[in-house]
């Protein structure tokens, strides 16, 4: 017999229970990054990967992207729908239950025309291939179309992500993994970026949020 009391939970399992836990578990508000990297361009469309709540999708259809959001946990997508609906942009949202870690973003050779594919704090304490993931959403952004990646460059100490090993890559450093400028893309934004968060009984922490921005070539 094998004991899978041990074993840790599918991460769709996990996901939905991280939202049943409280009503609403982030603000509800678009990530200021995005906000900051995103405001300059021309709305299209859109896909963003681990939508969670949706306030993200949800501020980018308010500025006239067509978005697709897409996030493992059906708690999170019921919530993500609601949003879209108050903020009355239902119509220009569609929502995607997927595993990441499985989901292509469309068969190889065709063209699903995303002007803009985006991951904020695309991290997991289960078991996730980032990098692949990236790779893949790569492959589905259209010529002069932008990839946009913000990520931790370390956790709080109240986090319930493990210390990563290896350490959390730097901006410049998924660039180089991701071979952007081997295949023709160009970077346009690859830094950290510090801002002090607050988590419970009002312990703060000074964070650097990596940013890249990247626009791929004709």
């Amino acid at each position: 017999m094998h004991d899978h009391s041990a074993l840790p939970p599918p991460p769709g399992h996990f996901w939905d229970g991280f939202y049943r836990e409280r009503d609403q578990v982030w603000s509800g508000n678009p990530n200021a990054l995005l906000v900051r990297e995103v405001t300059s361009l021309k709305p299209g469309t859109a896909l963003e990967l681990g939508c969670g709540e949706g306030a993200d999708a949800v501020w980018l259809a308010l500025q006239g992207w067509q978005v697709t959001g897409i996030d493992i946990s059906a708690v999170a997508l019921e919530r993500a729908a609601a949003h879209a609906r108050d903020a009355g942009v239902e119509h220009l949202v569609t929502w995607v239950q997927a595993d990441l870690a499985e989901w292509a973003a469309a068969e190889p050779g065709t063209d699903p025309g995303y002007d803009l594919v985006c991951a904020q704090f695309l991290h997991s304490p289960t078991e996730l291939p980032r990098d692949t993931i990236l790779h893949r959403a790569m492959a589905s952004v259209v010529p002069r179309g932008r990839l946009l990646v913000v990520g931790h460059e370390d956790f709080p100490p109240w986090s319930r992500h493990p210390a990563p090993e290896p350490p959390l890559p730097t901006a410049v450093e998924l660039a180089a993994a991701l071979e952007l400028e081997a295949h023709g893309w160009i970077v346009e934004t690859a830094e950290p970026v510090p801002r002090t968060v607050e988590g419970p009984d009002g312990v703060q922490a000074v964070l650097n949020d990596n940013v890249l921005r990247a626009r791929r070539g004709v």
